[in-house]
């Protein structure tokens, strides 16, 4: 049975990473819901959320494939350990002064916090479940939603140490390090 899965990599960051991972995924027919990449607490690498569709077996034999790419260092699909997962959206919605009011106590009601305000529109942001934000999204169409950016899940796994936990005895300098681009031998005109 198809479901969303949730895949967390620690990568080595360096040009050209994402695009290997999305290219590897797109040979497999894989459409990608969503990915998010940003750097992490130890130097030199990133952390990756991929959000996919599949069965068990076919995201098991994404990740073993993803696995094989040089730059990922661990992968892990969290979706079974009830991952806090999180995305956020920044939209612009049409605000006249008779729908300003109904905007804003809508934008309460979700915890989201309006960072602009212009005569004839608000953006705001919510941050949240991708259900929260679909169901805002939702309420907001009706008054007109001139643009809208997302961010993608990210997600972490409750509680101790997850999958991708780096331990401090062992910092993986030394993926780092091999990760390191190699210098040219330029001559110097």
């Amino acid at each position: 049975m198809d479901r969303k899965h949730i895949l967390v990599a620690l990568v080595q960051d360096r040009p050209g990473v994402l695009n290997r991972i999305a290219s590897m995924l797109r040979r497999r027919n894989f459409n990608i819901e969503s990915i998010a990449v940003g750097h992490i607490e130890q130097p030199g690498l990133s952390r990756m959320t991929i959000v996919v569709e599949g069965d068990d077996a076919n995201i098991e034999q994404v990740r073993k494939q993803l696995d094989k790419v040089i730059e990922v260092i661990r992968i892990a699909d969290i979706t079974g350990e009830s991952p806090v997962a999180r995305e956020m959206a920044m939209i612009k919605v049409k605000a006249t002064p008779s729908t300003r009011s109904e905007i804003i106590q809508i934008v309460d009601i979700f915890r989201a916090n309006i960072v602009d305000v212009a005569p004839d529109s608000l953006i705001l942001v919510v941050t949240g479940t991708s259900d929260k934000v679909d169901t805002l999204i939702e309420l907001l169409r009706g008054f007109g939603i001139r643009e809208m950016s997302r961010t993608g899940t990210i997600a972490l796994p409750r509680g101790g140490p997850g999958p991708l936990t780096i331990e401090e005895n062992k910092p993986l300098r030394h993926v780092v390090e091999q990760a390191a681009p190699e210098e040219e031998n330029l001559p110097d005109w």
